[in-house]
């Protein structure tokens, strides 16, 4: 995967973003509460455990933090999908709602 010119990762990652916010807009937010500041997005569960996913844009990539693990996503053009780096298959979208599930019980799409 090549690295990204800063405009085309900039509109990616937005939209990303954009899909991840629009994914909670019918969930209980007392269950999963989706905010977004800047290039952050946090999921806030009701155990207080929260799902941090953030822009690294040094390195073109989404990277995401939840229950003591990490993941680092690069845009794949080929597939139009976020894939961790580390070559486990993991995609964003997926990671995230299978986090979510195991966490509060929700079902998000992504």
């Amino acid at each position: 995967m090549s690295l990204l010119e800063e405009p085309r990762y900039q509109q990616l990652a937005d939209s990303a973003f954009r899909r991840l916010e629009d994914a909670f807009q019918d969930v209980d937010p007392e269950e999963a509460d989706c905010e977004r500041a800047g290039d952050v997005v946090t999921i806030l569960f009701r155990s207080g455990t929260r799902c941090i996913i953030n822009t690294q844009r040094p390195t073109r990539q989404i990277w995401l933090a939840a229950n003591a693990r990490a993941w680092h996503f690069s845009y794949d053009e080929a597939t139009d999908r976020w894939l961790d780096d580390k070559g486990s298959g993991a995609e964003l979208f997926a990671t995230v709602a299978r986090i979510v599930k195991e966490t509060s019980g929700v079902d998000v799409v992504l």
